[in-house]
């Protein structure tokens, strides 16, 4: 318990460090964006190499294909629910809020919060966890917004994934044993060490740029109830009724209860729908994201 309020601690500071570097404007909009590439393309896949560096065991690869399965299944719940969910809506905030549903901001805040909460074997569950939302977010999520399928797109853009390429190697590297010499694990191991700190201040960077009066919708706090409580609350339940470790239930609530992630917005501005909605969505989403996930923590460590 001291350790997961000394997590939560600590990210609260993080949180608050983003927000203050950018109103005093020692980042700025150019900034932000240079330094989340720097944590997707660099430092995130460090770290995700780093956490398959335990040694490879029978329990672990069965949960490595347990939780691959769990995340497929939430996936094709999150298709179905969402379009179930929000078929009446406008077509420009049906768009966001199905894409919303399907692709969270777990690629980016998942992997630092299932490490502080499960330590290295969590950040590896949650490495595996991720890959069919990547293939999601660049077939049926991009799709949703373009209308287009490319499957040859989707393959390559999935395959040449820095997150995806580190969580290949790094199951390699776990299933053959082999050692990183040291004169790369050690500069792998530094840079690792470094997301927690750098994605907890972006996060907190985006939170900086609210506007209160603005972001307080009907539909938004909707979605928002759903992204954190109920789809959460649906995996659970289910987690309970099958046959696995307390580790991968953990895990794979955890993950579900992750925001909007910020290629919501990105997407509806690229495809003029209602980008404004969309970024009520991710904002409002990611600021409830922080009590919310404090507590699902303290529910599942």
């Amino acid at each position: 318990m001291k350790e997961l309020l000394s997590l939560q601690f600590t990210i609260f500071i993080l949180l608050a460090a983003g927000v203050l570097v950018k109103k005093l404007h020692i980042v700025g909009r150019e900034g932000q964006k240079n330094i989340t590439d720097l944590v997707i393309y660099v430092v995130l896949p460090c770290n995700i190499i780093t956490s398959f560096l335990n040694g490879m065991s029978g329990d672990a690869l069965r949960d490595c294909v347990t939780i691959l399965l769990i995340s497929l299944g939430i996936q094709v719940f999150g298709v179905i629910y969402g379009k179930f969910l929000y078929r009446r809506q406008p077509e420009d905030h049906r768009k966001s809020l199905t894409y919303g549903i399907i692709c969270s901001n777990a690629g980016f805040l998942g992997n630092p919060i299932a490490e502080g909460v499960f330590g290295p074997v969590g950040l590896m569950y949650a490495s595996v966890y991720l890959i069919p939302q990547r293939i999601m977010m660049w077939s049926e999520g991009l799709a949703i917004f373009s209308g287009n399928k490319d499957p040859r797109g989707t393959l390559k853009k999935v395959l040449t994934h820095p997150c995806v390429v580190a969580c290949a190697c790094g199951i390699i590297l776990m299933v053959t044993g082999v050692s990183l010499p040291g004169v790369i694990l050690t500069p792998v191991q530094t840079i690792a060490r470094c997301n927690t700190a750098l994605s907890m201040m972006i996060i907190g960077m985006i939170l900086a740029d609210i506007d209160f009066k603005t972001i307080l919708d009907r539909d938004v706090i909707l979605y928002t109830v759903n992204r954190l409580l109920i789809i959460p609350l649906v995996v659970y339940g289910i987690c309970l009724l099958l046959p696995v470790s307390p580790l991968v239930r953990g895990v794979s609530v955890l993950l579900a209860a992750m925001p909007a992630g910020a290629t919501t917005s990105m997407l509806a501005l690229k495809y003029d729908c209602d980008p404004a909605f969309a970024t009520k969505l991710v904002v409002f989403s990611t600021l409830c994201s922080i009590p919310a996930i404090m507590i699902w923590s303290l529910i599942l460590a």
